[in-house]
């Protein structure tokens, strides 16, 4: 089943035209939400489908905002520490970051209509939410068995499955040809670099079959070296910010519907190191950079039912994002071999490499239900169904042609993920009240991708992340100060497990041909990050 879907893919890849192809890891990156909004529901574990009268509604249950029965804005800050701790190959390393961020400005307007039945009032809400926050930075320092070299080689030598590799004049820079323009090799830039930058460039006979360019021949035989140590230092920046435009009616305080049009803009950047040491001077070094931006649409609507007065029943749907995206790339390779006759070597690929794509983001269901004992105490709990294996990639015109191979691959590694939220408030007194809440978000990849399936990644960046569950546990206050200013502080702890892969495994086995497996040994890296949000609002 590797073999098909690598050979599959290199071909599509291939005809495909695209200069820079996107994978399956992009398009999950962009797909996903944080814990996010005001104070008060991140401290209840953003369990709000069915309560309502708060701002958050907007980007899950718009119907949430008819509760409203006065005017309203608020804002909302907090600091994040994060600490990325990881083990790979039996070492362990860990980065702590500190930061502080502006997360939430939103305002909610109430217009009454006069009415004591049907349609009992409107309101509208403008909001601006952070809900997904790329900052953090990971390292892993350890001593794996195979090398980017004998991944890179393999990439050459396997790029069109069993009809051999790229033929190395194909690779070579010239005066009066650049590889990279190649449009037969827009789908093998890793291997274009690798060979610049000196990674690999001996052959066996068999005039397709590449090796790393570290080891050394034992008859007839070429035995790669394992690195000593190898470093893979990674940085993540920017965020998914969405701006909510909401609208919401009360009919008869029995039914409150609501609508949302999202708009969303991206702007993520990465930077990742890859070194490693052969030895006491030979080493190799990959670096990578990236930029995303871009804009997407959404639309969201939803219902909340009050059959009696201590129960509340909501649903809603959160229709799918329509992106269009511009990825910027930025590589180099370096490689120093003392006893070769030109002992360093580098490789860059061009400036100003880009893609343009659109993407299509999961649709969400939110079923809730929230119970209320009088003015003492609230309970609530949502349960969420996101199909991430309807995530699509397309080009710029939504043309999903040139990335069916992606396509097909998100469905087979993706499944529909289920979220649960639980939130809960105790008023001490009319002005002081405690809550509490947790998450449980299971990963929505499937377990043959979190152990090692084959994945295909964007340009000259071969290292991605798989994720397991992730958890949070969640705790707040609000405070009063008079009927019309309160102030809401939220505390949020999370713990997410990843597994960090510096490449794909390339599981082909040919010895008549002296190709072997290659296996990319991942680092396990546990995030742990603490949070502190703090809401003012002024209802009026």
């Amino acid at each position: 089943m590797k073999k098909i879907r690598l050979y599959i893919s290199a071909l599509l890849l291939l005809s495909s035209g695209i200069l820079l192809a996107q994978g399956e890891m992009d398009a999950f990156r962009f797909s996903q939400t944080d814990l996010n909004g005001t104070a008060r529901s991140i401290s209840m574990g953003g369990a709000f489908g069915a309560l309502g009268g708060d701002m958050s509604a907007m980007s899950h249950n718009p119907a949430g905002i008819g509760i409203y029965r006065s005017s309203e804005v608020q804002t909302t800050i907090n600091v994040n520490s994060s600490n990325a701790e990881s083990s790979w190959a039996g070492m362990n390393n860990n980065i702590r970051k500190t930061r502080a961020g502006f997360d939430n400005l939103s305002y909610v307007g109430y217009f009454p209509t006069g009415n004591d039945y049907g349609i009992k009032g409107w309101n509208i809400g403008i909001a601006y939410n952070k809900v997904k926050d790329f900052n953090r930075s990971y390292r892993a320092v350890g001593n794996p068995l195979f090398s980017m070299a004998d991944y890179v080689a393999s990439c050459a030598s396997n790029a069109y499955g069993e009809n051999g590799g790229i033929l190395e004049n194909d690779l070579i820079l010239t005066n009066s040809y650049d590889p990279y323009n190649n449009g037969y090799l827009n789908g093998q830039w890793m291997s274009i670099l690798g060979y610049e930058s000196g990674f690999f460039g001996a052959k066996y006979d068999y005039s397709d079959v590449y090796h790393s360019a570290y080891g050394q021949w034992r008859g007839n035989t070429w035995m790669p070296s394992s690195p000593d140590r190898t470093t893979l230092r990674i940085g993540e920046s920017g965020s998914i910010n969405e701006y909510n435009f909401s609208v919401a009616t009360n009919i008869s305080d029995f039914l409150f519907l609501g609508a949302n049009l999202g708009i969303t803009t991206v702007d993520y950047r990465m930077s990742s190191w890859h070194n490693e040491e052969f030895g006491s001077t030979d080493y190799l070094t990959l670096g990578n950079t990236l930029e995303t931006t871009g804009t997407g649409y959404s639309i969201n609507i939803g219902a909340i039912i009050r059959p009696i007065d201590q129960l509340r029943l909501g649903v809603a749907y959160n229709s799918p994002k329509m992106f269009v995206l511009t990825d910027h790339f930025d590589a180099f390779g370096e490689s120093y071999i003392a006893n070769e006759k030109d002992p360093l070597m580098k490789g860059y690929i061009p400036e100003y490499s880009y893609a343009e794509y659109s993407l299509q983001t999961p649709g969400r269901w939110i079923f809730s239900a929230a119970g209320i004992i009088g003015n003492m105490a609230l309970l609530s709990l949502d349960y969420e169904l996101t199909s991430y294996n309807n995530i699509f990639l397309s080009d710029r015109d939504f043309d999903r042609g040139s990335y069916q191979s992606d396509n097909d691959i998100i469905k087979q590694d993706f499944k529909v993920a289920q979220t649960l939220k639980a939130g809960a408030e105790l008023k001490i007194t009319p002005q002081f009240a405690l809550r509490g809440g947790y998450i449980w978000q299971p990963s929505p990849m499937k377990d043959h991708l979190i152990n090692g399936a084959e994945v295909f990644t964007a340009g000259t960046i071969p290292h991605y992340t798989v994720t397991n569950t992730t958890n949070y546990y969640t705790a707040g206050l609000g405070f009063r100060f008079t009927p019309n200013f309160y102030m809401d502080l939220a505390f949020v702890y999370q713990i997410q497990n990843e597994k960090l892969y510096p490449f794909t495994n390339m599981d082909w086995r040919f010895p008549e041909y002296h190709i072997e497996p290659v296996y990319s040994e991942p680092a396990n890296i546990s995030l742990k990050t603490s949070r502190v949000a703090l809401t003012l609002g002024y209802k009026f």
